[in-house]
């Protein structure tokens, strides 16, 4: 399968949504009903933490939250930013996991310690921090969370599913320039990135998973 670059990923989503007319947020909705499916058929055995960021790849956690929550697994959501710096598609799915009254807990600025234990108990834990136009290493609460992410999995505590491709792992060139997730699997959707062929990317991206999303054939580059 041809593999896709960060400005590939960026046109693909352009021409589904401004030539062939699929909404942002019907793209949203593929991505994270896939994953949750995927969690889903590999089984399950206690609750998922959910981690997400401010941008769409956030938007994708809050996703596989209501589809998880649907289901009858018990999800928690943690938030790497105050739920007002929120927009576009990722606020929409955001107010509906509120008013669905699913369990929301903000983490901005909070240390390692605390993220762990929120994440405690997790039988998988999702990362939906940052996605493919992230770059450079992450900073702040993000590079918090990973730390916590990472120190949770490490005392096998916990398996981690990373949405798209785990936070602070470059796009294109499979490289980390600092924190950066170490997941079990990668929920990669419409194609691999360029980034996952390099040497030592799979150490952070674990087995790869590609979702379809219902971008049309058509909106693929050649």
């Amino acid at each position: 399968m041809k593999t896709l670059s960060r400005q590939e990923v960026r046109e693909v989503d352009r021409r589904a949504i401004t030539i062939f007319g699929v909404p942002g947020v019907v793209l949203m909705e593929n991505a994270g009903a896939g994953s949750a499916r995927l969690l889903a058929s590999l089984g399950i055995r206690g609750p998922v933490a959910i981690v997400c960021g401010k941008g769409n790849n956030g938007g994708d956690g809050f996703v596989i939250a209501r589809h998880l929550d649907s289901a009858g697994y018990p999800v928690r959501l943690l938030l790497a930013c105050p739920p007002e710096e929120i927009r576009g598609d990722a606020a929409v799915n955001l107010q509906i996991a509120q008013r669905a009254g699913l369990q929301i807990q903000q983490l901005a600025n909070h240390n390692q310690s605390d993220w762990e234990a929120a994440i405690s108990g997790a039988d998988w834990v999702v990362d939906a921090l940052l996605g493919t136009g992230a770059c450079g290493a992450p900073t702040g609460t993000v590079a918090v969370a990973i730390a916590a992410i990472n120190a949770v999995r490490d005392r096998a505590a916990a398996r981690v599913l990373a949405v798209d491709l785990p936070s602070g792992l470059d796009c294109d060139t499979g490289q980390a320039a600092g924190a950066c997730i170490r997941a079990d699997l990668t929920a990669t959707f419409v194609a691999p990135k360029h980034g996952f062929e390099s040497a030592g990317a799979a150490t952070y991206t674990g087995r790869v998973e590609v979702i379809g999303i219902g971008v049309p054939r058509a909106a693929l580059p050649e």
